[in-house]
């Protein structure tokens, strides 16, 4: 008699963590007060402080995410600011 070959298990997936879609604010500094909201079907992304009102909008394609909007909201901030 020989042994049962035991089955082996499939590994489990690995969860992907969700990425942020709220920030802190490059104007007023308050923490998680920066929303991001995605309008897929025009292809715009905005960014927009609860506090102070500052908003940012960009153009978005398929694969970008909220973190790309504060990106390029925080890169414009620092352009205008190297400029002037």
């Amino acid at each position: 008699m020989g042994k049962r070959k035991s089955s082996k298990k499939p590994e489990s997936k690995k969860k992907q963590e969700k990425l942020s879609t709220v920030f802190s604010c490059p104007f007023c500094n308050h923490e998680s007060s920066v929303e991001c909201r995605m309008d897929r079907k025009d292809l715009i992304g905005e960014a927009s402080c609860r506090i102070c009102q500052e908003s940012f909008s960009t153009s978005i394609n398929a694969l970008s995410e909220p973190i790309d909007v504060y990106s390029e909201w925080i890169d414009e901030c620092e352009r205008v600011n190297n400029s002037g």
